[in-house]
């Protein structure tokens, strides 16, 4: 089974952010992995998302884990930290950890399945092989 790299991408949290525990609401890690994802697309694998939407690609998510160790609060930075876990046909898993920027604490860990769809009909469909090479780095 091939090694695959990991990147990193830095977020801000953001006011609205915040529940009212005074932390980042629980949906909102989701979004940071998301978010950094899309920056790693283009930075790290050089193919971005408008690359893939150009060729009749997207990506849907099929399923997410995500476990809480700590919360990040207003004025924190996360660091999220991602690498493909494992590339089927039609899917690619994703491992991420996220981790508060001032001291190196992780906040969360956990996995998302995005399966390839064509764009037009929503149907899953295979990985090209020029996709799979660009993302086995």
């Amino acid at each position: 089974m091939p090694e695959y790299s990991t990147f990193e991408s830095v977020v801000q949290v953001r006011p609205d952010d915040i529940d009212m525990n005074q932390h980042v609401h629980n949906s909102k890690y989701l979004d940071y992995v998301l978010t950094a994802r899309y920056d790693q697309m283009a930075r790290c694998y050089g193919m971005a998302m408008e690359e893939f939407l150009e060729r009749g690609f997207s990506w849907v998510v099929k399923a997410a884990y995500i476990e809480h160790k700590r919360p990040l609060h207003i004025g924190d930075s996360a660091v999220i930290q991602t690498a493909v876990e494992e590339m089927k046909e039609r899917q690619v898993k994703v491992g991420f950890q996220i981790r508060k920027q001032s001291d190196s604490k992780p906040v969360a860990k956990g996995w998302i399945n995005y399966v390839m769809v064509n764009a037009a009909n929503g149907r899953p469909q295979s990985i090209p092989d020029d996709i799979r090479e660009k993302y086995s780095v």
